[in-house]
């Protein structure tokens, strides 16, 4: 391991103003940089490209850990994209690194190079990190977040790091492009209604970063690069700060859109009927992120009423909590590698599970791969409708979910690209692959339902959604009707 480089040699002057260098924020800068200073204690910029946030952040950084001893975080989406964008980042006009020309030597006691951690004259912190990984922060003290593309941040890092700032009466700043329609336009819809907080949305058309001839000719290459479809949704993002603009690559978007703008919406809320079995289908990990989500099947309907995400559980907790939800299961649809054995019992995951009363377990098929679970999703989003409240964090993952995108042919990759969002689909392609065997799903003609989301759960309208569903289904084999569920012998959710 390296040793941290300590500043030797320099004597601090006299007097060192900061920001240093006589930085000032340029003049669309000033209403956020003016909020924070003033010690205000949410602020969110979204941002176009080129705009600066990063140096304004560190700026800002700089100030505050002078104005109060403390630790100071800023947190990029993952730890090897905060080395290349913060840490090691030179500033093309000057030559110097970014964090030199924020944090100048004199005011440093060490610079640990392997930590990316500053340690200044004061006392204070400032250290770059990976919001990939912000459960392993959680038991530090920062009194100063910076949360650094967040559109493409794992949105729970808020979620752990929120408590944290409401006792020490820290501040948090948001800066980002637009993603589309996920947890970066949620912040930014905070920052307008919530007291206290504060948000700028500046577009390249509110800035004099580029002219117009600029953002034309910037707007034609793109159209040439990417198409005309693609080209115009990267401008838009890029460029005019558009939530509405399409991810480029997303597996689910135009699904779930639909679904959002069917009259009625089919994101809504869908309560728990007891007269149907929930089926569970799962995404598994230790060291990272675990995924539930809770379906039932009503006529022809696919309904997600619950979802549950949690992070360095161990699998026996994570069955408890699902179990102590309380439903009426029927299956359980967990990864194949359930099946394997445990070095230290002997025993398989599978074993160990459906001892606690998780039961039947239904592993999936390790020759089906992320293709298959995409499309068979796909499918299946056509005929589903989820609970807005109680699946929102899932719809947002779902959202997200892209491709890999190749730089060099300026085209989506045919693998997904593996971040925060990918235990969620994965769990919920799995759901769709498990039920693509009952062919009286995936079977099923479409029909003209009279689909009501505000009669929901009412005994009259599930009868008219089963006969409805048994009208159309005639001749269809329906092999899934012969589940059983937990404790139920012989249930058939078309007697009911």
């Amino acid at each position: 391991m390296a040793s941290p480089r300590k500043s030797k040699g320099t004597k601090a002057p006299a007097i060192l103003q900061l920001p240093h260098n006589n930085w000032r924020p340029r003049w669309y800068q000033e209403p956020i940089w003016n909020y924070l200073d003033a010690d205000g204690k949410r602020g969110v910029a979204v941002c176009h490209r080129r705009y600066g946030k990063d140096e304004l952040a560190l700026h800002r950084a700089a100030v505050a850990a002078h104005k109060k001893v403390a630790a100071y975080w800023h947190l990029l989406p993952e730890i090897a994209q905060a080395r290349r964008a913060i840490w090691n980042a030179v500033n093309p006009h000057t030559g110097k690194r970014r964090i030199d020309e924020a944090f100048p030597e004199h005011l440093r006691r060490r610079t640990a190079e392997n930590e990316m951690l500053i340690e200044f004259r004061n006392g204070s912190t400032w250290q770059v990190l990976g919001s990939d990984n912000f459960d392993s922060l959680v038991g530090s003290s920062p009194y100063g977040i910076v949360f650094s593309e967040w559109a493409l941040a794992n949105p729970a890092a808020w979620a752990y790091m929120r408590p944290i700032l409401a006792e020490n009466d820290g501040w948090a700043f948001w800066i980002y492009t637009a993603r589309g329609r996920n947890h970066g336009l949620t912040t930014w819809e905070m920052s307008q209604a919530e007291d206290g907080w504060f948000g700028v949305r500046q577009t390249a058309l509110d800035t004099d970063v580029f002219t117009q001839a600029q953002l034309d000719s910037e707007f034609r290459q793109y159209v040439a690069d990417y198409g005309e479809t693609d080209g115009q949704s990267l401008f838009a993002q890029e460029y005019l700060c558009s939530f509405d603009a399409a991810v480029i690559g997303a597996y689910y978007g135009a699904e779930i859109l639909r679904m959002e703008t069917d009259r009625p919406s089919r994101i809504t809320r869908v309560p728990y009927d007891r007269n149907y079995p929930v089926y569970t289908s799962w995404d598994l990990g230790l060291d990272d992120a675990s995924v539930v989500w809770f379906v039932q099947l009503v006529g022809r309907e696919v309904r997600w009423i619950d979802h549950y995400r949690t992070r360095n559980r161990a699998l026996v907790d994570v069955a408890r909590d699902v179990l102590a939800k309380g439903y009426v299961f029927t299956e359980h649809y967990l990864p194949h590698d359930v099946e394997a054995r445990e070095i230290t019992s002997a025993k398989t995951r599978k074993d160990t599970l459906e001892q606690l009363g998780l039961k039947p377990i239904r592993p999936g098929n390790n020759k089906i791969g992320p293709a298959e679970r995409i499309h068979a999703l796909r499918n299946l989003l056509s005929r589903s409708v989820f609970d807005a409240v109680n699946c929102k964090a899932g719809l947002e993952a779902l959202r997200h979910y892209h491709a890999e995108w190749d730089q060099k042919a300026h085209t989506p990759r045919k693998t997904p690209k593996h971040d925060w969002s990918s235990h969620d689909a994965d769990a919920a392609g799995e759901m769709a692959v498990q039920l693509m065997d009952r062919s009286g799903i995936v079977r099923m003609p479409a029909i003209q339902g009279t689909y009501d989301p505000f009669r929901i759960g009412q005994p009259a309208y599930t009868r008219q959604l089963n006969a409805e569903a048994l009208a159309a289904e005639d001749g269809f084999d329906r092999p899934w009707l012969r589940h059983q569920t937990s404790g139920v012998d012989g249930y058939d959710p078309f007697k009911h």
